[in-house]
């Protein structure tokens, strides 16, 4: 239909000139093109205003998600758990004394082992870091007092794995001990001011 024989005859003749019902029909294209715009970016707005309650819900399930798991595993980075405790291998070789201190930088200490299972989970630890069984020192030390042994955290010593013959306190002064010594990879008492690598352990959180 053309757009003048819309307007009512009356109008057209005796109200508004040709050149204005020219005009009239011009424009009603262009305004009808601006409805159709202002409808599609309704549409868009509507749409990015459902999208970001759902990204967001999404963003706060994943960190959900995140802090269960760090609080079930409750170790941190670098750090692995066994049973209720965390354990961390140390591969710069210090001295007893200076793995120690280090242990309690990060607020452990020289493990102590309570069970041929965390042995086995300790020698994994070091197998996986160094590929193969390195003598470690753990927080075992009778220094305080000879063939009294006691662990760094204070806890009971009422585990061992000691080598045949040892501890044998060679010359005197062997007095803190490593693990993975000898063919049967089992502990050993030794001089502490040896530099070894050491294993951290501290309660999970």
């Amino acid at each position: 239909m053309h757009c003048l024989s819309s307007v009512p005859h009356s109008v057209r003749d005796d109200e508004i000139s040709h050149d204005i019902y020219e005009l009239l029909c011009l424009s009603f294209p262009t305004v009808k093109m601006l409805t159709v715009w202002v409808l599609v970016c309704a549409m868009m707005a509507l749409t990015r205003a459902v999208a970001l309650p759902e990204e967001k819900a999404k963003k706060d399930d994943q960190a959900e998600t995140d802090l269960v798991k760090r609080t079930y595993y409750g170790c941190s980075s670098g750090w692995s758990r066994f049973n209720r405790r965390c354990f961390h291998f140390v591969p710069k070789p210090m001295t007893w004394a200076q793995a120690e201190r280090n242990c309690r930088s990060m607020r452990g200490n020289l493990a102590s082992v309570h069970s041929v299972q965390e042995y086995h989970k300790i020698q994994k630890l070091i197998m996986k870091a160094t590929h193969g069984y390195k003598p470690t020192w753990i927080g075992g030390s009778d220094a305080q007092e000879d063939t009294v042994w006691l662990w760094s955290d204070g806890t009971t010593f009422h585990y061992s794995n000691w080598c045949r013959g040892e501890p044998n306190n060679y010359f005197g002064w062997q007095n803190c001990i490593q693990i993975n010594y000898g063919d049967q990879k089992c502990w050993d008492d030794l001089q502490c001011n040896r530099r070894l690598p050491s294993i951290c352990a501290k309660k999970a959180q």
